[in-house]
């Protein structure tokens, strides 16, 4: 056989946004999802109040929005996929981190549509407010129907039905492709997001009490900055939410024309996303503020302040208690169900981009071969008197062990061992109006994963010495570290396999001639 038979071709040319606009609509859509609304606001109220938003600026400007201008020059330089940018700029040791990306970014996809199942659900029940005066008793019992077991295949008809559905649509989104389904849907979706989450606050805002909720949202307690758990919580918040370090905004900037502004869009996704979570905690403690009112309490006393327990137990007890709380629960739960499903859809993409890159599959193979494997694994995981268990396990590990391992191992393994920082700070100069450099590096390359290193030593020694919400030591080694090691054979395992297509020829935007020329001149 002759070695024009044998040798890859080179990777088909990637599909692109129509513009500026559909790209920075998507990458919001993929930052603002559900940490933004439930989490936020009982973060910031646990750490300080207003004065929270000290260190959370500060993590924003010296952490989050540095290693979002990372992910952009990878993706945009290197023109492809995680596993294929970061193999084009780092070899195998760059593919492997990649694949471990990818890997985190398909656990994540496995729960996530879950949470958005239930948000659909309670959407739906927010009409007749289904769950009556016992929300608690209601979401646990009557819809999850929790067993005490840590794991059962018990399915639940009520959440599997919903859970199908939104794979359904999700996967529908993708196989319709870069522009015409993921730019389109968040073109549609993140408009009528804000108009929802602004009525929202509006409305909540003119319940009795709501100024009281408002103002111990952002009363500062000052004392608090000198907690180190404080400044680990805002540079955690920031990280998490801005969906970097695990191939999203890698994917979504390889989708870029040659001219593109890159960091001008960042910082509009950056701050934007940091807009919204300002948003969700004055609409969150406007309503906390009412319920309290309504008990005869402060918001201290409140219970469930921030994720599960906030949005599907404490919430719908507040909109129970207030006139027209059907519409304020439609709102809430319409736009947690708008929110998770524009970062889901850029969750999965990060996965068939890969798979696509890697195996020369078409879109529609990848979508409904690769995305349909996953729809059914968590159907049965998460479908089941279990899923709750499952989801709040693994949601544990995957983001505070998974990402923070990936961020530090990126910023490693891009930054000093192949030492591209150099070349991404003159490419990012090159096409963007807003420039960056050695500060950016120092950033990226030193407080960034310093920072990082120290909030994975310690939570890695909590979960070992702690354990976790009281689950059973084999159970947190399957579902907890059993995910962490999944992603670990991910990146270990898929770069052995033959590329489909040459991954070293692609066209490089712009040339290192181009890029030495633009370096001079500044």
């Amino acid at each position: 056989m002759s070695r024009a038979h044998t040798t890859p071709t080179a990777v088909p040319e990637r599909e692109q946004w129509s513009g500026q606009v559909g790209f920075i609509l998507s990458a919001i859509g993929s930052a603002v999802g559900l940490g933004n609304i439930w989490r936020f606001p009982g973060v910031a109220y646990e750490s300080g109040g207003g004065a929270f938003l000290i260190p959370y600026l500060v993590a924003l400007i010296t952490a989050g929005i540095p290693i979002l201008f990372l992910d952009y020059a990878i993706g945009h330089r290197f023109r492809g996929s995680a596993p294929l940018a970061l193999r084009r700029l780092g070899g195998k040791l760059g593919e492997s981190l990649g694949w471990f990306q990818v890997s985190i970014a398909a656990v994540i996809g496995l729960y996530y549509t879950a949470v958005l199942a239930w948000s659909s659900s309670y959407f739906v029940f927010s009409w007749d407010l289904r769950w009556g005066d016992d929300p608690t008793g209601f979401f646990v019992g009557d819809y999850l129907e929790v067993a005490g077991e840590p794991f059962t295949l018990d399915f639940v008809p009520s959440v599997m039905i919903p859970l199908a559905i939104m794979w359904i649509v999700t996967l529908g989104i993708l196989a319709a492709g870069v522009v015409k389904g993921v730019q389109r849907a968040n073109v549609i979706i993140i408009p009528l997001l804000v108009v929802a989450f602004l009525a929202l606050v509006i409305r909540a805002l003119f319940l009795p009490g709501a100024v009281e909720g408002v103002s111990e949202f952002f009363t500062p307690d000052f004392a608090a900055l000198a907690d180190p758990s404080v400044w680990i919580a805002a540079y955690s918040q920031i990280f998490f939410s801005l969906s970097v370090a695990f191939g999203i905004m890698i994917t979504y900037a390889s989708y870029r024309k040659r001219r593109s502004n890159m960091t001008g869009a960042g910082l509009v996704v950056a701050f934007g996303n940091s807009s919204f979570e300002l948003l969700a905690g004055i609409a969150v403690f406007s309503t906390l503020g009412f319920f309290a009112f309504q008990q005869g309490v402060t918001v201290g006393d409140l219970e469930g302040l921030t994720g599960v327990g906030l949005a599907f137990m404490t919430f719908p007890a507040i909109v129970g208690q207030m006139p027209g709380g059907e519409w304020v629960g439609a709102l809430f739960f319409g736009a947690l169900t708008l929110a998770g499903l524009t970062s889901l859809i850029s969750v999965l993409e990060v996965v068939i981009s890969a798979v696509r890159d890697k195996f020369a599959l078409t879109r529609k193979q990848a979508v409904f071969g690769i995305g349909g494997v996953i729809a059914v694994l968590s159907l049965v995981l998460f479908g089941s008197t279990s899923g709750l268990t499952a989801l709040d396990t693994i949601d544990n590990w995957a983001n505070n062990i998974g990402i923070v391992a990936s961020a530090i191992a990126m910023s490693i393994i891009v930054l000093w061992v192949k030492r591209k920082g150099g070349e991404l700070s003159r490419h990012l100069s090159a096409v963007s109006t807003f420039k960056v450099g050695p500060t950016w590096l120092l950033f990226t390359s030193v407080l960034a994963p310093a920072l990082l290193s120290w909030m994975l030593i310690a939570k890695i020694i909590e979960l070992l010495t702690e354990g976790y919400e009281g689950y059973p030591t084999w159970y947190l080694g399957v579902a907890g570290w059993g995910a962490v090691a999944i992603m670990v054979a991910a990146a270990l395992i898929l770069p052995q396999l033959r590329w489909r297509h040459d991954p070293d020829k692609f066209e490089v935007w712009p040339t290192r001639e181009q890029l030495h020329v633009k370096g001079a001149k500044r």
